[in-house]
């Protein structure tokens, strides 16, 4: 037994020093999170409007990652059918590769994207109505992280674009750091600010999203990850809060649980609340996994999440953070989308699930083949998702059954989430492979 004992010691001794090499070899750079109150900062927040948003029954900009409303759009008149022959409005094409989807506000559509041979990272805006290029601003000229430090399915744009209805705000990866920027509508720099130091594992990920005068970013790694709200005026920190070392892929939601606005986000093995005015903590709440990519979505007072690596769990938590429902069922890459009845995923693998929001009970299931990164997102009763063989699924948004619309193909790929704008989808497809691939933005319309 003691020669067990010595052994089971030594071997804890040499992992400890194994880690503490590895550490200091520079392979995980911990750097201590310096938190930020708003009592420090002096930034008050104001009741900033977006100028987009709902209007009675019509639904019109889609200014940010997820629109205003988690995926769902109130438009009509929206195409269920296209192929490159039909429905095309216009075509555009898109320099280099990005993740990033694309947001509609005003006469503008706008992406980011990153292109090499210059390794630059750009902002790229086309006109609403015809797909002319209107400008491209760089954000960044070189500081790329090394190959090593990017997930092979990732890019060095992978986050949306958030915006006010006044400027434009992006946020990068960039000399190892997260670096948010701001442009105003005709591709002027208002501000770039230096958010904190970033340990990257696989590449950054999380889109800024809009509340009322402040932009959000979240910047979850393993040497120290953060959440920051900036006046999106100044680009100076309004607060800055501490999220743990895990490297974790979501983006930040703005929802309103019992009235109350709240950001949410997962990652860190929790879902986790916050005060989207100040950064305090809410609450949070042990689930899921230590890396997820999704981004929660809310309806009735209640927040839903899955994931991740390496747990796998898709759950349900009521306004305070209490666990209502939860199911073994990993959806990583996508989000999920829910009509407040209905909480409907895609999972990588291809396989859609409905489940009742009340209860999690599976109402029903279908494996739809492929591959699967982009989100879904529901307009007019149907679900709309992409997957990355070119092949664009439209299915009723219904408990009963699946009940498939159809099937288009456009492309060869399909990474980035749609936009819907009054009566066009606005898709960012990927053409060919590898060195030979590249990518276009399409506007799909019934007069196309």
């Amino acid at each position: 037994m003691m020669k067990i004992q010595l052994k089971i010691a030594g071997l804890m001794l040499i992992t400890a020093l194994i880690t503490t090499l590895f550490n200091a070899s520079g392979c995980t750079k911990r750097t201590p999170v310096e938190e930020i109150s708003v009592a420090q900062s002096g930034i008050e927040v104001a009741e900033a409007a977006v100028v987009s948003g709902d209007v009675g029954e019509q639904s019109f900009d889609w200014p940010q990652w997820r629109g205003l409303s988690g995926g769902v759009s109130g438009n009509k008149n929206v195409p269920t059918q296209w192929s490159a022959e039909s429905n095309i409005r216009w075509q555009a094409d898109v320099p280099g590769r990005g993740h990033s989807s694309p947001i509609v506000v005003g006469d503008l559509v706008v992406l980011g994207t990153a292109t090499e041979n210059p390794d630059q990272q750009l902002v790229v805006a086309y006109d609403r109505n015809d797909g002319q290029k209107r400008w491209s601003s760089i954000v960044h000229d070189g500081g790329f992280p090394t190959k090593r430090a990017v997930h092979m399915k990732a890019t060095n744009a992978n986050g949306t674009i958030a915006s006010d209805g006044n400027a434009l705000v992006t946020a990068h990866l960039n000399s190892d750091r997260i670096w948010v920027t701001a442009f105003d509508f005709d591709g002027n720099r208002l501000w770039q600010t230096d958010i904190g130091a970033f340990d990257s594992k696989f590449g950054y990920a999380p889109s800024p999203i809009i509340y009322k005068s402040l932009v959000i970013v979240a910047a979850d790694n393993r040497g120290g990850g953060y959440l920051v709200g900036l006046d999106i005026a100044s680009g100076q920190i309004a607060w800055r809060r501490s999220r743990g070392d895990a490297s974790s892929y979501s983006s930040p939601s703005l929802v309103k649980l019992g009235g109350t606005d709240q950001i949410v986000i997962t990652g860190n093995d929790r879902m986790a609340s916050y005060q989207p005015a100040t950064g305090d903590l809410i609450w949070e709440t042990e689930c899921i996994a230590e890396a997820t990519c999704g981004t929660v979505v809310a309806a009735a007072d209640r927040v839903f999440g899955s994931g991740g690596y390496p747990s796998e769990e898709t759950v349900c938590l009521d306004q305070d953070g209490k666990l209502v429902w939860s199911q073994r069922t990993k959806i990583y890459e996508p989000s999920m989308v829910t009509d407040a009845e209905n909480l409907f995923g895609v999972t990588d693998s291809g396989i859609a699930y409905c489940w009742d929001v009340e209860d999690g009970t599976v109402l029903w299931k279908k494996r739809l083949g492929g591959n699967f990164s982009s989100s879904p997102v529901i307009c007019d009763g149907n679900v709309y998702v992409a997957d990355l063989s070119g092949n664009s699924y439209v299915f009723k948004a219904s408990g009963e059954s699946y009940q498939l619309v159809s099937k288009n193909r456009l492309g060869d790929d399909c990474y980035a989430s749609p936009a819907i704008a009054d009566d066009a989808i606005f898709f960012r497809i990927g053409f060919g492979e590898e060195a030979e691939r590249t990518e276009k933005l399409f506007c799909i319309a019934e007069d196309g």
